[in-house]
């Protein structure tokens, strides 16, 4: 019933605790789990190739190099987190795969689901940021919208 399931991780309590939920779930229907993790750079002030001196003042200035810098730190985040999450699921002796994609978080996770033909998302309820949730709208709500495939939404314990 259960044999793709799809688990969006962003690092956070909420997404590790979706994957404990889809571990369990891969167990007992000997399903395999691909791991995703989606990283974005778009919110990039202004982008010179060498700041001058008639830059104006008060405008962020951000060079190539200190792109590519920002673009690799995120890029390894995003590696470390899925590394995370499939020493946790290897552990469990569940069949993991790792994917790791540049894009618009929503869009990506719609567009490997539906590509992948998967049976299953588990999903945190919350990411890593509330206030980015409350001005962007939330993933999971995104996710659930768009995807043709049924949504498991782990939340948190009221503490």
């Amino acid at each position: 019933m259960f044999k793709k399931i799809l688990v969006p991780l962003d690092g956070s309590e909420h997404s590790m605790k979706a994957l404990d939920v889809a571990v369990q779930i891969a167990k007992k229907f000997d399903g395999k789990i691909t791991l995703l993790h989606v990283y974005s750079i778009s919110a990039f002030p202004l982008i010179m190739p060498e700041p001058t001196t008639l830059t104006p003042p008060g405008i962020p200035l951000v060079t190539q190099r200190e792109v590519s810098k920002i673009t690799e730190a995120t890029r390894k985040t995003g590696e470390d987190i899925l590394a995370n999450g499939e020493e946790k699921v290897k552990a469990e002796g569940v069949l993991v795969e790792k994917v790791l994609l540049e894009g618009h978080i929503v869009n990506e996770i719609v567009r490997t689901a539906k590509e992948g033909n998967y049976d299953l998302i588990v999903i945190g309820a919350r990411g890593i940021s509330k206030m980015r949730e409350l001005l962007l709208g939330s993933v999971t709500d995104g996710v659930i919208h768009h995807v043709s495939c049924p949504v498991l939404v782990v939340k948190q314990p009221q503490q």
